[in-house]
C-alpha cells in the first residue's frame, strides 16, 4: 500500500475550484493526462489515459465545497481517494490524499513516485485551466 498527500493553495475562489474538479465529463479538456472520462452514473465514472487505460471511480461521500471521497479501481491497482476544499483568504486550499494498493506485485516499488507525479500534474491542470476561466 502506498499513501500519497498533495496540499497545496490556488489563487483561486472556492467554487470555480471545486466545480472544475468536480465536473469530471469536463476532464479530457483540461487534463493532460486523459483522452476523456466516461460517466456510468451519478456515483460512478471512468477516466480513460492516454495510452487509453480505463480506471473506474466510486464516490463515497461527497461534501459540496468541502470533501469529495471515491474509490478507483483498474487492473493495475485499488485505492481511495480523498479530496478537501478549504476557502481561504485569497483562494482555496486544496488536500488529496490517495491510497493505492498495487494488484501487481512488481509495481510496488513504483507506485509512489507514479502517484506524486500523477498528483502534481492534476495540480498543475488544475491550476492551468483556473487561468484559462480568470
Amino acid at each position: 500500500m502506498a499513501i500519497s498527500k498533495i496540499y497545496t493553495f490556488i489563487y483561486s475562489d472556492i467554487h470555480k475550484v471545486w466545480d472544475i474538479v468536480f465536473t469530471v465529463e469536463k476532464y479530457g479538456a483540461w487534463r493532460s493526462d486523459l483522452i476523456k472520462t466516461e460517466i456510468i452514473d451519478e456515483n460512478q465514472f471512468v477516466e480513460y489515459g492516454k495510452g487509453g487505460y480505463a480506471t473506474v471511480f466510486s464516490t463515497t461521500a461527497i461534501e459540496p465545497y468541502k470533501r469529495w471521497e471515491f474509490d478507483i479501481k483498474n487492473d493495475s491497482m485499488t485505492g481511495h481517494w480523498v479530496g478537501i476544499f478549504e476557502a481561504e483568504k485569497n483562494g482555496t486550499r486544496i488536500d488529496f490524499t490517495e491510497n493505492i494498493t498495487p494488484r501487481k506485485w512488481y509495481m510496488k516499488p513504483f507506485i509512489k513516485l507514479y502517484l506524486k507525479k500523477q498528483q502534481r500534474q492534476f495540480v498543475q491542470d488544475l491550476k492551468k485551466a483556473l487561468n484559462n476561466i480568470l
